[in-house]
This record gives C-alpha cells, sequence and structure tokens, in this order.
C-alpha cells in the first residue's frame, strides 16, 4: 500500500512571535525535527510539506534541500486555517494513493513506532487517531458562566495527537464534505466522525507534544536532552 504523509505547518506562530516551523530545537528547527521519522521510515513514500505563502522558497531552502529531505514532493501553500491547509495538501497527492498519514508540523517527537503502528491500524480500521489518556479530571462548565455541571469520567476520555491516519479515499470525502456544508473540526478524525464511522485510537506518547507557545519550546528541548541521555546508555 502506497502511503503519503501530509505535514500542515503553515500556522501564522502569535504566540510564539515568529514562525516556529524555523525555531531551533536543539541544532535543527522544528520541521525538521518532524520531517526526519517520516523521510527514514520504509512505509512512508512521499510527504507533502504545506505552509503558508510567504514560506515556501525558505522552506525549500532551509528545511528540504539543507537536510536532505528526498520524500518531500511537493511544498503547497496552506489556507486561512489548518482545515484548509490540510486540504490543500489531499488535493495534491495522486490517486494511486492508498493511505495517508497527517502529522502536525510542530510535533517534533514523532517516532518509528507511532507511525508504523499508526499506517497498520488505518489498514485494519480505515481511521487511527494517536492519542494520549487524560491524566487531569475534567470539568465539564457551561460557557456563558464557567459553572461546573458535571465531572466527565476520565476512563473514557483521550486526548488527541498526530499523526492521524486514514484510507485515502475517506479523508478526501469527509474533507470534501466539511467543505461543501462549511463545517469547521477541531482536528482530520472529526470530519470523518461525522461521518458516522468509528476512529481507532493508538496510544500515544505524553512526549509527543505541540509547540504552540514559548513555554512548550522550553519544555520541547528539556524532552530531546531526556532522549539524547537515553540513547547514550
Amino acid at each position: 500500500m502506497k502511503v503519503v504523509a501530509v505535514v500542515p505547518s503553515a500556522g501564522k506562530s502569535e504566540r510564539m512571535g515568529e514562525k516556529k516551523e524555523f525555531l531551533l530545537l536543539g541544532d535543527k528547527p522544528i520541521l525538521a525535527h518532524t520531517l526526519k521519522p517520516l523521510e527514514d521510515h520504509p512505509r512512508i513514500s512521499e510527504i507533502i510539506l504545506v505552509v503558508d505563502e510567504k514560506s515556501v522558497e525558505k522552506c525549500k531552502r532551509e528545511i528540504v534541500e539543507k537536510y536532505g529531505f528526498k520524500k518531500v514532493k511537493e511544498v503547497v501553500v496552506g489556507g486561512e486555517e489548518r482545515q484548509d491547509s490540510v486540504y490543500n495538501g489531499l488535493k495534491k497527492i495522486t490517486k494511486d494513493c492508498d493511505i495517508v498519514l497527517i502529522q502536525d508540523g510542530a510535533r517534533p517527537f514523532l517516532t518509528e513506532d507511532l507511525i508504523t503502528r499508526s499506517i497498520e491500524e488505518a489498514e485494519k480500521h480505515k481511521v487511527a487517531v494517536v492519542a494520549v489518556s487524560c491524566i487531569d479530571t475534567i470539568k465539564f462548565a457551561r460557557k456563558e458562566n464557567n459553572m461546573a455541571l458535571e465531572t466527565l469520567d476520565r476512563d473514557h476520555l483521550w486526548m488527541a495527537q498526530t499523526p492521524q491516519t486514514f484510507r485515502y479515499e475517506l479523508i478526501l470525502k469527509a474533507y470534501e464534505k466539511a467543505e461543501e456544508e462549511n463545517f469547521k473540526g477541531t482536528d482530520d478524525a472529526s470530519l470523518v466522525e461525522r461521518m458516522g464511522i468509528a476512529v481507532k485510537i493508538v496510544r500515544g506518547s505524553y512526549d509527543n507534544i505541540k509547540i504552540t507557545t514559548p513555554e512548550d519550546l522550553i519544555l520541547a528541548e528539556a524532552i530531546l536532552t531526556k532522549r539524547k541521555v537515553t540513547k547514550s546508555y
């Protein structure tokens, strides 16, 4: 089965003050860390990278060419929101694709194991989403007054991450339907769920963080250091 990775990285990075995909994590840009395991994984045939219009040439020069990412077949211009960017990436995939793996550009701690298990579960169940179980107590409250109505059972609650992996024809249809109906989801899988399709959870890692704020970058440096120490033994 042909597997293509779509990597949306077109966000405005307003909370970081500058484009986060180019910020250094250790000695490499965040986006380079994200792309490396996709480049190295034997099941990934191609990578479609989606960035904002102003960053296309910089990404090609400072990320793709500099670090030798041969599987990046296209650098696509993103849209106004993440959903628009992913859709732009999906439309660039050729019809011979079987599985699409969608990975946030700002999640630099993707592992070979997570990629493998995501693809295998998507082959069996059509949809597979990496997630971690909730460790905090979750309250349900009304938005208008912040009054909690109940405490949700966290044994049934999961925090979705990426990769989120799909049969190509299914996720393309879900995005087309969302576009037609002007529906905005909070993640890729939510577009499939509204079609009545169940999503297989792939247990992820709490290290698999998305870098959104300056505080996240500090945590990411700590995770990177921990991984280097672990590998040295």
